[in-house]
């Protein structure tokens, strides 16, 4: 071997020896390298603030160089372990968005990566893929169904995709035993080792609160062998990301080293985070407190008769038991500041029972939407705004967020998450503000049985909606359905009876034992929502007194073609022939299903998804037992001629009824 040969293999194998033991430690970032983008930046004392205030945003801090995680391409992967300390702010005590994630990328973030749960990660388009070649350990707090999350407060290690491989409830071991709990929206300073040995293929995950030292038993580990998801050079860093609700996610400190364990932090040199709430007060205040009281009471004097008036026109009721509900209860002035006043041109539209007024909350820039609606007795009031807000910690991806409520002079006012596309039934009737093509109602009308089944049997308690139908379900940005105005909503406990309310709702969708009963219930809900897959897919609205006489009760007039095998002619001419038949006849079939007389013909949510995903074939119709007398109620709002007029024709109707049991029981079309 010549000398200069052998001069090249050392240099190589230096070369190859360096590239394997890469490492780095940041007591602080004042003197990094980072690579941010989105709302991350480096702030002054030292602080990696991934997140802010600001909502529905994601953001990322990378290493800014590529680092070699293997020999060639086609090698295995190389041991590496990595420590960090974070923390997680909140806006809101109790209630954290959305998360962050360690990540190790082959480009500095996923192009496209979403916020709120997808974490600034991936996207609808590429979770899941096999070419991300991402591997991540996240952080939640925020439960995600659609991802079976195991609640709003885990670690879990994601290969390519938001569900995680493992995941378990935050937390840390002392010994073997169960672990001590631990909260990531607490705002306390935590610290985590995420460790991976390519000679057994084990990735380790350990959480600690910052001053206990790290812990023979991890929090989770996996089994998984990285080689084929890590390519030969990857970027190592954070992705963070806010929702609906924000939180400021903090990296104090970060280390990191290949094929071997990363160095520890110092805490004593680690930046403080921002102080969070009021500073103390000085004694200088507290000795001149008196002096400036004396001196602010001498100028209020001058203004208390604008001061008075302007109280009276902000007056709201308030008593001590809903100090209580604490951050569910909005200010007036707040949601008057928002509304402009509730100015008609911030008016989203009004019914029987209310108007809704679009806003942007002054303090936080958030958009709502505002229902004022009519103020329910005194008696009773305490349990109504009870079950309020338990409603408003409903979460899931297909229901419009309650944020709280307020009450003044007579009104109740509900405050929502304002869906920008507005509501669906200004698609579908009239003159409509746009067409919905046949996927995109599929679509909705999917994510609107998800919702309800979430809340018939996901939640801790049953919540029976009351008022499904096309105006209360809301459209997002991306054209989502999702159910919204909560304002009728009952709540009971999962294997114990509802109780008996008054009958409330909209005619056309009230099932016909609640109007006898009082008694509203889950199946009560699958009425409605039938009645709310026929308008969808029909374009006409259960009860219309304008339609031809043949044409006035939606229902009798689908069930008419279906008994001539013609159901397909219901469809909504709007769309045209752009639609799939056979899912157009399921949703027809479905909502004939639901409209059963008999409660107990009617399917459960749970069936209902199984039926609309293709996972169970829908059943013969031989056993269905239909009865358009669910449409006769007696009501005291703007269809109530129209309802004494049914009541008046109960014979009739039930006489139709019993021709349509007859005919689906022989099995005859």
């Amino acid at each position: 071997m010549s000398f200069t040969l052998f001069l090249l293999v050392i240099f190589c194998a230096l070369s190859e020896l360096a590239a394997s033991e890469f490492e780095f430690a940041y007591n602080g970032f004042k003197s990094a390298n980072m690579s941010v983008d989105g709302l991350s930046k480096l702030t002054s004392n030292g602080l990696l603030k991934l997140t802010n205030s600001t909502t529905h945003k994601t953001g990322h801090a990378f290493n800014p160089n590529p680092i070699n995680f293997k020999n060639n391409s086609d090698g295995p992967a190389y041991s590496f372990s990595t420590c960090f300390v974070f923390a997680v702010v909140p806006e809101y005590p109790t209630l954290g968005g959305h998360g962050l994630a360690f990540v190790m990328e082959p480009t500095k973030g996923l192009p496209g990566g979403l916020p709120s749960h997808y974490i600034g990660l991936f996207s609808d388009k590429n979770n899941g893929n096999i070419t991300n070649h991402v591997v991540a350990v996240e952080f939640d707090t925020i439960l995600s169904r659609e991802f079976e999350d195991i609640n709003d407060n885990h670690v879990g290690i994601n290969i390519n995709q938001m569900k995680s491989e493992v995941s378990k409830p935050a937390g840390y071991y002392v010994s073997n035993d169960r672990p001590f709990q631990m909260t990531l929206i607490s705002g306390q300073i935590m610290q985590a080792w995420v460790e991976y040995d390519a000679a057994s293929k084990q990735i380790h995950v350990t959480l600690a609160p910052v001053a206990a030292p790290k812990q023979n038993t991890p929090l989770l580990s996996l089994s998984y062998d990285l080689s084929p998801i890590v390519e030969q050079t990857m970027y190592i860093g954070f992705s963070a990301a806010t929702g609906s609700v924000a939180s400021s996610h903090y990296i104090l400190g970060w280390s990191f080293k290949i094929n071997g364990m990363a160095a520890g932090l110092d805490i004593s040199k680690l930046p403080k985070l921002p102080r969070i709430g009021p500073k103390k007060v000085s004694r200088l205040l507290s000795i001149g407190l008196p002096v400036i009281f004396v001196v602010v009471l001498l100028v209020s004097t001058f203004g208390v008769v604008y001061l008075t008036r302007r109280k009276m026109k902000f007056a709201e009721l308030l008593e001590d038991w809903e100090l209580e509900y604490g951050p569910h209860r909005f200010k007036y002035k707040e949601l008057y500041m928002a509304t402009r006043g509730f100015k008609e041109m911030e008016l989203l539209g009004s019914g029987g029972f209310g108007s809704v007024y679009r806003g942007v909350l002054p303090s936080t820039k958030m958009e709502i939407a505002v229902k004022k609606v009519s103020h329910e007795s005194r008696q009773g009031m305490r349990s109504f705004i009870a079950e309020i807000v338990s409603m408003g910690r409903l979460r899931h991806r297909n229901l419009v967020p309650l944020l709280g409520y307020c009450r003044r002079n007579g009104e109740l006012l509900l405050v929502y998450e304002y869906m920008p596309s507005g509501s669906l039934d200004k698609y579908l009737y009239g003159k409509p503000i746009g067409i919905l093509s046949w996927s995109q109602r599929f679509h909705v009308i999917k994510g609107v049985a998800s919702g309800l089944f979430y809340l018939h049997e996901e939640w801790e308690q049953v919540v029976v909606h009351r008022d499904i139908k096309a105006s209360n379900v809301l459209l997002d940005s991306e054209f989502n359905g999702r159910l919204g105005d909560f304002g009728l909503a009952r709540l009971y406990d999962h294997g114990t009876d509802p109780y008996t309310t008054h009958v409330v709702g909209t005619i056309g969708y009230l099932a016909p034992e609640h109007t006898k009963t009082g008694k509203a219930t889950t199946s009560s809900d699958v009425f409605s929502f039938g009645a709310f897959l026929l308008e969808v897919a029909c374009g006409k609205r259960p009860i219309d007194p304008k339609a031809p006489s043949d044409e006035v009760v939606l229902l009798e007039w689908v069930f008419s073609f279906w008994r001539r095998s013609e159901l397909i002619q219901v469809v909504d001419p709007k769309m045209g022939c752009d639609f799939v038949p056979e899912e157009v006849e399921l949703v027809l079939k479905l909502g004939l299903l639901c409209s059963s007389l008999e409660p107990s013909y009617r399917p459960s949510m749970r069936q209902i998804i199984l039926y609309l995903e293709g996972s169970v074939a829908l059943p013969e119709f031989a056993s269905l037992n239909l009865c358009s007398a669910g449409l006769i109620v007696t009501h005291t709002h703007s269809y109530d001629e129209m309802a004494l007029t049914h009541s008046s024709s109960v014979e009739k109707t039930c006489s139709y009824s019993s021709s349509i049991s007859n005919s689906l029981l022989s099995g005859g079309r």
